[in-house]
């Protein structure tokens, strides 16, 4: 088995979109707490940046149960109707570093340059989310592309009921 990465490493590995990060952490069942750590880590950032947004344990909190949410339902959206291979656990490691690139939103700080980082941000991670699906799922970019979409607009319908 080859030699495991540090969360940091992880993490750096997993904004550069390295394909062997993401798979690493997919078949790494005890990386699931650091997947955790990252969504936290992130949230506590995007708390930072907004001043005035969430308070950090709430952000967290929020981000957390958002980040289970999320995988759950690429998860059944990846599985059901675009025939991928994955646990849910894989899902959750693969989105939970996916988030990595989120600990730049303390740039949110700074003005002018927060809101243009904030956008940036907006699509990296969801070039992350995007790998992170495919390799999670094992199914193509496209249809990678396809249950992220769908994901999101389920995940917001719930957003708006609940």
């Amino acid at each position: 088995m080859a030699e495991q990465r540090s969360l940091v490493r992880r993490m750096i590995g997993a904004a550069l979109l390295d394909v062997s990060t993401y798979e690493e952490v997919e078949h790494d069942s005890s990386a699931t707490v650091q997947a955790g750590i990252v969504v936290a880590l992130v949230a506590a950032c995007q708390a930072i940046g907004a001043w005035g947004g969430p308070g950090v344990v709430a952000g967290a909190v929020t981000a957390l149960v958002g980040w289970l949410l999320w995988a759950g339902i690429t998860y059944v959206i990846g599985t059901r109707l675009f025939d991928g291979q994955a646990t849910w656990g894989e899902l959750l490691r693969t989105i939970g570093f996916a988030q990595a690139p989120g600990v730049l939103a303390v740039a949110g700080l700074i003005p002018l340059l927060g809101g243009l980082v904030g956008i940036a941000l907006l699509f990296w991670m969801l070039a992350a989310g995007i790998v992170a699906i495919r390799q999670a799922l094992d199914v193509t970019t496209g249809k990678a592309v396809l249950t992220a979409l769908l994901g999101w607009i389920a995940y917001a319908i719930l957003a708006m009921i609940f």
